[in-house]
């Protein structure tokens, strides 16, 4: 029996890995879930999968939570609150595996300090990655914690190298990944239009079920270029051996393109439970609860080369690694407050990609050597996105 923490429990991921659990009971038992606001969907969790922690992020809703869990049948339940205990839970003796599905910056303490500890990384968490970079890829390295990508495209990168492949590592023999993107809502969009897409428009995912921030993200292939950066580091590949490929289907999830001229591509239906239990039950595999996939349902599959105008963001993320240092954490942090500013109809959706590249412009490559500079530079490019969009008129 592994125990498992899930940080982000009440998101698509964590419902999707709370599936996953409760058909291998006998593999995996739950020590702790963690939610930030939807403490309702959490007690519901917590009535069912009987955690010995809980932690509500959002201190002011936990004394509420803490009294309506005395009264309940799981009444033995310790609950936490704050950032603080989100990094305690996930470095419990009891804890094997840590599920780091938080999203956004407010993930990168827990999961690193997952990292530190030891522990399997199951990390959906892209952020994390793309903010501290070689010092996440150090400290699992240095805590002979194990790695093991959860979305969907680097999961099936993983599954596409040699045997006993190690995240982080380099595959010498792989020369090219091929990166696969739904292109979103918007692929056939004319340009001109997407000035007055909305945010109800724009979380409309065509194939995908994931909350607000991230459906935006895939909108404008910010969620692709976020990717990008955590593949380089994932896999140790150059962002120029790195192609993003649009695959309307979604049913090619990623490949890797060998030196002998061999492609090896995963395949599957688009439903996260897949990566999910490929990573719970690595090194070996378990059943995931998705319907296996009917290759004669699928007629055909698409692929075209993305447009850079169409999607500045993707170029932004290249600009962003190819420089290094503290600029993917000035991309994902300039990121976030224009995704949160345009779901709050502050900003256009054509200017998200406008306040990211205009914030990038204020800052240089300094090298990213400590968590301190990291954060820093994480709250700098905030606040200077912030005064930006506080410019523009809607």
């Amino acid at each position: 029996m592994k125990g498992i923490c899930i940080l982000g429990a009440t998101g698509s991921i964590g419902v999707s890995t709370l599936d996953v659990v409760a058909r291998h009971a006998d593999h995996y038992r739950v020590v702790a879930l963690t939610a930030n606001n939807n403490v309702e969907v959490l007690y519901q969790q917590c009535l069912t999968h009987h955690p010995e922690y809980v932690v509500v992020a959002a201190e002011d809703k936990a004394d509420a939570f803490r009294e309506k869990i005395a009264a309940s049948p799981v009444a033995d339940i310790k609950v936490l609150a704050g950032a603080d205990a989100l990094q305690q839970v996930a470095t419990l003796d009891q804890v094997d595996s840590v599920m780091a599905a938080i999203v956004g910056a407010a993930g990168l303490l827990p999961t690193l300090a997952a990292a530190k500890a030891g522990k399997t990384v199951l990390l959906a968490n892209k952020e994390a990655l793309v903010m501290s970079g070689d010092i996440f890829m150090q400290a699992v390295k240095e805590s002979g914690a194990h790695l093991l990508p959860i979305d969907s495209e680097h999961n099936a990168i993983f599954q596409c190298m040699p045997g006993g492949y190690v995240a982080g590592s380099n595959a010498k023999q792989a020369r090219r990944i091929l990166l696969t993107a739904s292109g979103g809502p918007f692929r056939t969009t004319p340009i001109e239009a997407l000035d007055d897409v909305t945010p109800e428009q724009a979380v409309a995912h065509p194939k995908w079920d994931m909350g607000r921030k991230i459906s935006v993200d895939s909108a404008t292939m910010m969620n692709k270029g976020l990717e990008l950066i955590e593949a380089c580091l994932l896999f140790t590949m150059s962002p120029d051996d790195i192609q993003v490929v649009i695959h309307k289907q979604s049913i090619i999830h990623s490949m890797v393109d060998y030196v002998d001229g061999s492609v090896l591509a995963q395949m599957g239906n688009p439903d996260m439970r897949i990566p999910i239990a490929h990573a719970m039950a690595w090194p070996d595999r378990f059943d995931s609860g998705v319907e296996p996939l009917n290759i004669f349902d699928v007629k055909q599959m698409d692929f075209e080369e993305p447009d850079l105008q169409r999607f500045p963001c993707l170029r932004l993320a290249y600009e962003a690694i190819k420089a290094g240092g503290i600029m993917p954490t000035v991309l994902n942090a300039a990121n976030e407050i224009a995704v949160d500013a345009f779901l709050h109809e502050r900003i256009r959706f054509t200017e998200i990609a406008n306040i990211i590249e205009n914030t990038m412009s204020q800052f240089s490559a300094d090298k990213a050597d400590s968590l301190e500079q990291v954060l820093r530079a994480d709250q700098q490019a905030r606040d200077a996105a912030e005064r930006l969009i506080e410019t523009l008129v809607v």
